[in-house]
């Protein structure tokens, strides 16, 4: 899905192209995006588990949340983008925004299935009501604003955490950053300029942003005690709030295809700002550039 949003957005000031022919562009390419990628996802994750009948698993007490916030993210990028195709396919904005939200969720959904009969894990819940934000935040502000003035991202550091456990946080670099969830961030950016002040010298690419983060993880729920017969470290499990101006790349105006588009596919990364730091034991710090 989210390459069929790159390969036609690559053509979206291209009045050669009629709206019929997008709207079939785009049809096509999604259908065969979405079963490509199930088909994939099934044979890389799903295949080599057993199967079981369909059940439920209720995780909402694992990783303080952060796999939570992730469902959240994925299912607001997979709406936004979607819903951007549609209305370069010629949808007006209330349609396009339904087709994406729909779409966004109807992705994640397929996915919480498969897991409802694996017996590994099982249907969640709490992902499905996860996923159903991130599409509603998306749809919400479509419809109310016709434009995305709080948008939600992420940000990733390195922490100490994979090496007691890599299995399940990352056994390198490329794993960790979607393994290792403490090491990240999740934010809530919000437009300034559009939300409230509206003064027209204002840059309108200046955001505020409010972000949560947990650490101190080597489980799931509680923390592992040995890894492989070797005892590890036991960390204090502790999460916190930010504050922090942010960027929003994507209103930061270029003539550049190539720049947008490189906007477009980025615009989700937290920009590394000054920050503030609210930790659940009532202390509070500063640091000057927070990933």
């Amino acid at each position: 899905m989210m390459l069929s949003f790159y390969f036609t957005n690559s053509f979206a000031q291209q009045d050669s192209i009629s709206f019929n022919k997008r709207k079939k562009l785009i049809w096509t390419s999604s259908a065969v995006a979405f079963t490509g990628g199930m088909t994939g996802l099934y044979q890389l994750w799903y295949k080599d588990y057993p199967q079981s009948s369909f059940h439920f698993f209720n995780d909402n007490r694992e990783w303080q949340k952060q796999d939570k916030l992730g469902h959240i993210g994925t299912a607001y990028y997979l709406s936004k983008w979607t819903g951007d195709l549609y209305t370069y396919a010629g949808y007006e904005n209330n349609k396009a925004a339904l087709l994406g939200a729909l779409t966004g969720f109807g992705f994640q959904f397929t996915i919480e299935m498969f897991d409802g009969f694996s017996s590994q894990w099982g249907f969640s819940a709490g992902d499905l009501a996860a996923n159903t934000i991130g599409a509603g935040l998306y749809y919400t502000q479509q419809i109310g604003w016709r434009n995305q003035l709080i948008k939600y991202k992420m940000s990733y550091h390195i922490t100490e955490y994979p090496a007691y456990n890599p299995s399940l946080l990352g056994e390198n670099k490329v794993q960790r950053v979607f393994k290792d969830y403490n090491g990240q961030t999740y934010w809530l950016s919000f437009n300034l300029k559009g939300l409230i002040l509206q003064n027209k010298k204002f840059p309108e690419w200046l955001n505020l942003a409010v972000g949560y983060n947990a650490s101190g993880m080597t489980g799931a729920v509680k923390n592992r005690i040995t890894y492989n017969g070797y005892v590890i470290p036991q960390f204090e499990r502790r999460n916190c709030f930010i504050l922090s101006p942010d960027i929003d790349i994507t209103k930061i105006k270029s003539n550049s295809k190539a720049i947008n588009f490189l906007k477009e596919a980025f615009g989700f990364i937290k920009v590394p700002m000054p920050a503030i730091r609210i930790k659940n034991n009532g202390s509070i710090d500063a640091t000057a550039f927070y990933f």
